[in-house]
């Protein structure tokens, strides 16, 4: 039966009554729409015999309540305005066209401090994220500490192999080519005071304490970080990872332990041979460039380094091994839902991982630099 107005002290008032759900929703909307024609004035809405009301019947009270008030009527509800129609003013108050058309965009120093919340807010969570991450892997090598024969040795191997020996091409180019162009400017500059025989001192001091590991460093986390990333994400999207827990294995001593310790070995492996191509590729345009002969470049490669000089370089490449294998393991281990996620958290893992190696060598350069080594 349709909805139908009554007086009520020169009022027009509309009982409402029965169940008000999506069920019943195709029946009441054009009782709902009849109702609301002609309707002038102020208007009292009774509420107080609804036996049931959901999400949808209150759309269509809502929509009733903006039709009388649009006629420029006022609205009054007996028996208290329900709160289902509270929730929907504020989805239209967010999603509405003109919802906040009064209020300007934040732009200038507010939007730059909001952008800088934003980003110390997203760095904490990361740092947390990265702390936990880092208490699950101290524990992991706790419980192999304890039972060496839970260390998956044939695992490390493989991931030394393929993080070290396949990497020893790009590496070798790499570090040769830094060595020529640090060698090529060094030779530039010198020669305008006749200096040019100090261009050994150049580029065996810079290769062996800072390029050759830092350079190494980079290049592994562009291509191990990422791949560490990939292939553990790859799994989590394939519930292989999942599947392990079920098992009753630990995913960090199964995937995450063997990138760690076979990064840790490889890792320094790839800046002795950096070193070497690097002292090569300064050896070859000191005899191109300045006419240096190679014994005399080994004579004063040997006199040019301290006791300490290699061992500078070496002491770092655990270390960023470490922050790499860490960095790309967790991102794959954050992996959730779609390959979007996986592209994503893969790039983090280069970003950061390239961005923590930088800090980290400026940290060993202060201490360093503290006790004058």
């Amino acid at each position: 039966m349709p909805l139908e107005w009554t007086d009520a002290g020169g009022r027009r008032r509309l009982r409402l009554d029965g169940r008000w759900t999506v069920n019943e929703a195709p029946a009441l909307a054009p009782r709902v729409a009849e109702a609301a024609q002609g309707a002038a004035g102020a208007s009292v809405l009774d509420v107080t015999a609804i036996e049931k009301l959901d999400l949808t019947g209150a759309w269509l009270l809502r929509s009733l309540e903006r039709r009388l008030e649009g006629g420029g009527g006022r609205v009054e509800w007996q028996g208290g305005r329900p709160e289902q129609l509270d929730l929907i003013d504020r989805i239209d108050s967010e999603i509405a066209p003109g919802a906040g058309a009064g209020a300007s965009p934040p732009a200038g120093w507010t939007r730059a401090l909001e952008d800088l919340g934003r980003a110390t807010v997203k760095a904490r969570e990361s740092a947390l994220d990265l702390l936990g991450f880092v208490g699950l892997v101290t524990a992991g090598i706790g419980r192999i500490a304890g039972s060496l024969k839970r260390l998956r040795l044939p695992s490390v191997v493989r991931h030394v192999f393929e993080t070290g020996l396949t990497a020893v091409p790009i590496v070798s180019l790499i570090a040769f080519l830094i060595a020529v162009i640090v060698a090529y400017i060094g030779a530039q500059q010198l020669r305008k005071f006749g200096g040019e025989i100090f261009v050994v001192d150049l580029v065996t001091v810079s290769v062996l304490r800072e390029l050759g590991v830092l350079l190494t460093a980079i290049i592994v986390a562009g291509r191990s970080g990422s791949a560490f990333a990939a292939e553990i994400g790859a799994m989590k999207l394939n519930d292989e990872v999942d599947a392990l827990r079920a098992m009753g294995m630990d995913p960090v001593e199964v995937l995450v332990l063997p990138r760690i310790f076979g990064l840790v070995i490889a890792l320094p492996i790839l800046t002795i041979v950096a070193d070497a191509m690097g002292l090569v590729g300064g050896a070859v345009l000191s005899w191109y460039l300045v006419d240096i002969p190679f014994g005399q470049y080994v004579e004063r490669v040997q006199g040019s380094i301290s006791e300490y000089t290699f061992w500078v370089g070496m002491i770092k490449a655990p270390v960023f091994a470490v922050l790499i294998a860490l960095v790309g393991t967790l991102r794959g281990m954050q992996v959730r839902t779609s390959s979007r996620e996986l592209g994503r958290l893969t790039t983090d893992a280069v970003v950061q991982s390239i961005f923590l190696v930088i800090l980290a060598d400026a940290v060993f350069a202060v201490i360093f630099m503290e006790l004058d080594i």
